[in-house]
């Protein structure tokens, strides 16, 4: 693991995958998802997520991994796009970064998800493919 990443000092719920990736890690828990970059963290309660759909640029768009419009400016993270990105509606999530600890609201999140961390995801968050639509 990227000595950059914060460590992770506590989760909630039973651990069950993780998965990283170049500069990206991804823990799942049967309570919680924990996104990871390098001095940046992410804890996600499942029972927060909205929404997952597959993520596709639009055409001429350059992918992005955080857009967070209730900041004072939109936060922006460079992302390579792959065919496993999913676009994540979450109410609310606990950003860790190495000045302290923060809430946001309404955050879309675009993250490589490996088939099995979207089933555990779609799993313990209770969340279901909308009629005619597959999540996996």
């Amino acid at each position: 693991m990227s000595s950059d990443f914060l460590k992770i000092k506590s989760l909630e719920g039973e651990y069950k995958l993780y998965h990283k990736k170049n500069d990206v890690g991804i823990t799942v828990t049967t309570k919680e998802l924990v996104y990871q970059r390098p001095h940046l963290t992410y804890h996600i309660r499942l029972e927060d997520i909205i929404t997952i759909v597959p993520y596709v640029p639009g055409p001429g768009r350059r992918p992005f991994v955080l857009t967070n419009e209730r900041a004072d400016g939109t936060v922006r993270t460079p992302f390579a796009g792959s065919s496993d990105a999913y676009r994540l509606y979450v109410k609310e999530a606990s950003v860790h970064n190495r000045s302290g600890i923060f809430h946001a609201a309404g955050i879309d999140f675009v993250l490589p998800l490996h088939p099995d961390l979207l089933s555990a995801v779609t799993q313990y968050a209770g969340l279901s493919p909308a009629a005619g639509d597959a999540l996996a």
